[in-house]
Order: structure tokens, then sequence, then C-alpha cells
């Protein structure tokens, strides 16, 4: 199963298992062949001698020269004889052959902090690893608002100044929607691309989930003006993205590296008990009956090049309001929930001023419009997160750390 963005098809370079140069032949770097079937053990002869044949006897080792007690207060003399090695700075008493230098973790820092040949020994602590997943967060869709996607992320702590990956290990999910009705889209996408790679380096991820929006911008570069079947008679594709806000700049900035990407998100996953999708609806449960179907199913969908297929796949996902009623909305989350685990549905799609009905409202409160939202919306009886904050409308692009505390 694919998951997420930027991650591309891995690349190997096949390597020798267990690589050890025989000590008595060079090897031959380079030439094809030349290595042995069988790598040879460290401080043995190579392995390749035919099964039976005599080895060649490995040459004395010379005794070690005694060397003399040092002087208490002096220094050593001059013997000419290297001291044997002592032990590792762990106290032990244990001498080694000449040439041999033990290893450990911790290895003391040895420095001359004090008059004539006093040794200090620091020991340099390390740093304990981060075992297990870091913290969880969501964003909800950004519809091209760049820059408010970065303030947030830099307010969450998850970027720099630079915009650069800074959270170490957390994890990061998009929710979808990266183009359409803000003024660029495709400068989101790159950002996300570039965060995933960076993430991954330092031990966490960013990935991401497929919107509507990413359907419905791949359909407008594939297919253009192709005539699709819709319920509403005939339709297309770059009509359909230009009435949802399609900015000409984004398709004119938009190359094959973006279509690619957007082309292999993922819809659907669980993490932390959370079923993270992008759209309130129950459309998934037509693709599958986990996670890992649903997934596989729209990548294979997308990848017959189909516009009526890929149409019918953008239609299904702009549905919306499956959660809203107070009546109904609970069991078409635990519907979903019992088919593709999880305790809690986490969606954007539906800006939760539409959720709300607080949108278009005429006695003038403005403390019931788009800008009042600084949160998500828990709903359908605790089991379903809205994540939309309504940042087309003069509403809040969220940013959030699951679970919440609610």
């Amino acid at each position: 199963m694919t998951q997420g963005a930027g991650q591309g098809p891995a690349m190997r370079t096949e390597t020798l298992r267990d690589f050890r140069v025989p000590v008595t032949e060079p090897v031959p770097y380079g030439v094809p062949g030349a290595l042995p079937q069988e790598a040879p053990v460290y401080g043995e002869y190579p392995a390749y001698y035919d099964e039976g044949a005599p080895v060649p006897p490995q040459p004395p080792v010379p005794p070690q020269p005694s060397v003399p007690p040092q002087p208490t207060g002096g220094h050593a003399p001059d013997s000419g004889a290297p001291a044997p090695a002592k032990g590792d700075g762990d106290g032990s008493d244990e001498v080694y052959d000449e040439g041999y230098t033990p290893t450990q973790r911790d290895l003391p820092v040895i420095s001359r902090g004090g008059p004539g040949d006093t040794v200090q020994v620091q020991y340099v602590p390390q740093e304990p690893q981060a075992s297990g997943p870091g913290p969880l967060y969501v964003v909800g869709d950004v519809h091209g608002y760049l820059d408010e996607l970065i303030q947030e992320l830099q307010a969450q702590g998850l970027i720099d100044a630079d915009c650069r990956w800074s959270a170490g290990n957390a994890r990061l999910w998009f929710l979808g929607d990266f183009t359409d009705r803000g003024p660029d889209g495709i400068g989101v996408i790159d950002l996300v691309m570039r965060l995933s790679a960076e993430a991954a380096a330092a031990g966490g991820y960013c990935k991401a989930l497929m919107g509507n929006h990413e359907l419905l911008l791949i359909g407008a570069k594939r297919f253009g003006d192709t005539p699709v079947a819709s319920g509403a008679g005939t339709a297309t594709f770059q009509a359909a993205w230009l009435l949802n806000g399609g900015q000409r700049t984004d398709m004119e900035r938009l190359e094959d590296v973006h279509l690619q990407w957007m082309q292999r998100l993922d819809a659907a996953v669980l993490e932390d008990g959370h079923l993270l999708l992008h759209s309130d609806t129950t459309a998934y449960l037509d693709y599958g009956d986990s996670v890992e179907d649903v997934n596989d199913t729209i990548h294979e969908l997308l990848n017959r090049n189909d516009a009526d297929i890929t149409w019918d796949l953008f239609r299904k996902f702009t549905k919306r309001f499956a959660f809203r009623d107070e009546e109904t909305g609970p069991q078409a989350v635990r519907e979903l929930l019992g088919t593709y685990g999880g305790g809690r549905v986490v969606h954007g799609h539906s800006p939760i001023p539409y959720l709300l009905g607080e949108v278009g409202t005429e006695d003038g409160d403005a403390s019931r419009g788009p800008e009042a939202v600084n949160g998500p919306h828990v709903y359908a009886e605790g089991l379903a997160i809205a994540m939309d904050g309504g940042v087309t409308m003069a509403g809040k692009l969220l940013v959030v750390q699951l679970p919440l505390n609610d």
C-alpha cells in the first residue's frame, strides 16, 4: 500500500552481505566477477580455496618484549618498545595485543587540564534516542493559502523560520485539498513534498491524503474539455475545475511530478485510533472493506486513465454532511469505524461554519461567522472531528495535535 506524500519508488543498490576483506590477497574493486562467492572472515585466509586443500600456515607472532615499570612521578624510559594497550576506560586491567584499539559506547574524552602530565577523564553523555512514534498532527484544507499554512506550522513548532522541518520524529498528516480558490496551490504542494523528505530524514514523517480537489485537478489536466457522464447531464473537468475555484496560475505551474504525487496519495489512513479521511461521506465503503483495499482500489481506478471513472471518483468524494444529522450522523460514523477501525473519524472537506449552519446569517452577529472558528469541531456524539476551518471564507486554517483534549 502506498502511503502519503513524497513516497516515490524505492531505489536499491545490490550489495554483498557481510563483505569482508581477506588479509592475504588484495580485493580487485571494480572488476566484474573478481569477488569470491564466499566472503572470507576477518583474520583468516580467503574461503575460496578448494575444499580439503591445505591452508597456508599463518606466520608466527613474535613475542612482545616486556616493558619495565614506569617510575613514580616521572616519565617512562624510552626503551623503544611500545607499551601494551590497556583497558578501554572502564577500570579493567585487561591487556590487549599491540595494534588492537578497544572501542566502547561513551568513550572518554581525555584532556590535560593541570600541571605536568595529569590527565583528566570526562565522559560525554549521549543523548537518549526517542523511542516510539512522535506526536501526531493533522492539517485541514489549505486551498492554496500558503502564507497561512506556514504561519500555522511555525506556531506549532513543526517548521522553523526558514520553513524547514524542525519537529524531529513528529508525524504530520494533511487531509487533502491543497489547491483551488487560494493564490498558490502549487506552492503548497511543493512545500508538503519537501517537508516529506525532511521529516523522514529527521525520524518523523509528513504525509497527505487525497481530497476531491486533487481528483478535480488531475482530471482537468488529463481530460480538459472531454465530455463526461454527469448526473446533471454532460459535464467536463475543465468547467468543473474553474467553477470550483481553479486557478490558472496553478495549471500553468503544474508539472508531471505534481500529478504523480497527487495520484499516489492514499484516501484513508488509521493513526492512533483516528480514522483520517478527507470527506465526511460514507462513499469510502464503495471501494473496500479495509483501509488497504480502499487505497488500492482508488489507485487502480486512477491508473486506468479513464475520464468517466475519474469523474465518478470526484463526484463521490465531493459528497458531504453524512455525519451532521443528529439522528443519522452518529450511525454513519459508526459504520465507517466498524468497517475500517478506530474510535473517531477526523475529516476535512466541509467547512466548520457550514456544519454549524452559521454561514449566511442576516443578524449581523460576527461571532457566528467563519472568523469565529478557532479550533476543530467535535460532533456526531463525539465520534467525528471536522478540521476545515473555512480558510477560503476568512476562517482559520487548522493545524492541530491529536488526540484532542475535549
